[in-house]
């Protein structure tokens, strides 16, 4: 039996340009370990990566309940920052780390997790091009490929995507 067998995770990618490599090696590690994966975004419409995935969205973002789930990931790419002032993924970001889930993020995506105030005084990680938006939302910059602090887990691009994903599954196991 896996060790992630009846735990579910919401990914939630941008509806266009998400990056290939940020959603499917972490969602590759979390089936291998057993979780049940569903994929979020803000339309249904199927949404094409950076680099040419195509991935059909299972449900609409503002339809997720946390309770449902037990780890978000946010996915970056170039097309991330359609979540970074949007209330329906902060509030779902929010819901999530209240309740001290795994909330995670990768790239440009940990800006959402930022400005949704997630972030203020903790350490973090993110794409180069998008630190001054972390330092102005209080995050505490780390230059590393991941960064666990607790229940939240940030990555810094699709180079560590492994590494990000190696990371949730371990913080859903409770071994991070």
């Amino acid at each position: 039996m896996s060790a992630l067998n009846g735990k579910k995770v919401v990914i939630v990618i941008a509806s266009k340009d998400f990056r290939d490599e940020e959603y499917a090696k972490p969602r590759a590690l979390l089936e291998k370990e057993g979780a049940k994966v569903t994929v979020a975004c803000s339309k249904l419409a199927p949404s094409k990566g950076m680099l040419g995935l195509t991935v059909k969205p299972d449900v609409l973002l503002k339809d997720v309940k946390s309770a449902d789930y037990d780890a978000v990931v946010f996915v970056g790419g170039m097309g991330s920052p359609e979540y970074w002032n949007d209330p329906v993924a902060h509030k779902l970001a929010q819901e999530f780390a209240e309740k001290r889930k795994v909330t995670s993020a990768i790239c440009l995506a940990p800006v959402t997790l930022a400005k949704a105030g997630l972030l203020k005084g903790r350490p973090a990680t993110v794409w180069p091009d998008a630190a001054k938006e972390m330092k102005a939302a209080g995050a505490q910059l780390k230059s590393q490929g991941v960064v666990a602090d607790g229940h939240i887990i940030t990555g810094d691009g699709p180079q560590s995507a492994e590494e990000f994903g190696k990371a949730v599954v371990a913080a859903m196991r409770g071994t991070a």
